[in-house]
């Protein structure tokens, strides 16, 4: 299924993609898209058979309807930093022995087409198209590959949008550089696993201005899908309702030659990972 929220930020109501393009309302039969809908089987269960049943779910306009994050209430967004091989060797990094591991603070998580603010002062705003994971089951200790990829609910496209000199230059931890405002775009869809049958055969793929800038494939992950929910559950509690940015290819703007072209107030981005969905920003200054 493609699950998607529309509406006005803050206001969003639950909604489905139907196979022939149709979006559908779903608000009659769940409250939401969370972690609440993600870990109970009977609700989902509820939602598969109103969308296979013709006439259940009413259809909405979707002219000029807002496309919100397509997960509500997020518990929280653990990232794996330099996970492709070719983003690392850009870097000029060392293929790291054990994921890098971030967070993101859930506020800072906006619709696919909303607009991401540079921040006041920032001379180093860089983007990054990623894959991201969406926790369905609460995962501890968990053993092996295939019981991480288990305890997935669904996939999205996100925007780890970063401002590099906060990130490297200022201090501290990547932190800094990665919770400014509207820095995670998130959606349009979650895509729920069972249409999602190799994770690591997802060509990913950004243009800024639309010229073409990264063009790579979840096949260059250094540490896969499975086995980075596998790793996580070792190190923290992953409840349902919390993602996993897990990492970008190479062709970011801090992997270029000089003078690096990194993002202004008045560019846009577009972005997708195949199946998922297409996003598209226009940066404005903070």
């Amino acid at each position: 299924m493609k699950l998607l929220r529309v509406g006005t930020a803050g206001a969003e109501r639950p909604a489905l993609l139907d196979r022939d393009g149709t979006l559908r309302d779903l608000s009659g039969i769940v409250p939401d898209i969370d972690g609440d809908l993600l870990a109970d089987a009977s609700a989902l269960a509820r939602v598969r058979a109103a969308a296979a049943s013709p006439g259940v779910l009413p259809a909405l306009d979707a002219t000029g309807l807002r496309i919100g994050p397509p997960l509500g209430r997020i518990g929280k967004i653990v990232c794996i930093g330099l996970n492709y091989h070719d983003h690392a060797a850009e870097a000029g990094a060392e293929i790291p022995a054990e994921p890098i591991l971030f967070f993101k603070a859930p506020d800072t998580v906006v619709g696919p087409d909303d607009t991401v603010l540079v921040p006041r002062g920032s001379r180093k705003t860089d983007w990054e198209v990623e894959l991201a994971v969406v926790i369905g089951r609460t995962a501890r200790y968990l053993e092996t590959v295939e019981q991480g990829l288990a305890h997935i609910a669904g996939y999205a496209t996100a925007h780890d949008v970063s401002e590099r000199e906060y990130q490297i230059e200022r201090g501290g931890t990547w932190d800094k550089g990665k919770n400014c405002e509207t820095f995670n775009p998130l959606g349009p869809w979650l895509v729920t696993a069972d249409e999602v049958p190799d994770p690591q055969a997802l060509p990913l793929r950004l243009w800024v201005n639309g010229e073409l800038r990264q063009d790579g494939t979840t096949a260059e992950q250094i540490f896969p899908v499975g086995e980075v929910v596998r790793y996580l559950s070792h190190f923290m509690t992953l409840y349902p309702g919390d993602v996993i940015n897990t990492g970008t290819p190479a062709g970011v703007a801090m992997g270029q030659p000089e003078p690096q072209p990194y993002l202004r107030a008045g560019d846009v981005v577009e972005l997708e990972v195949e199946g998922l969905g297409r996003q598209r920003q226009q940066l404005k200054a903070a």
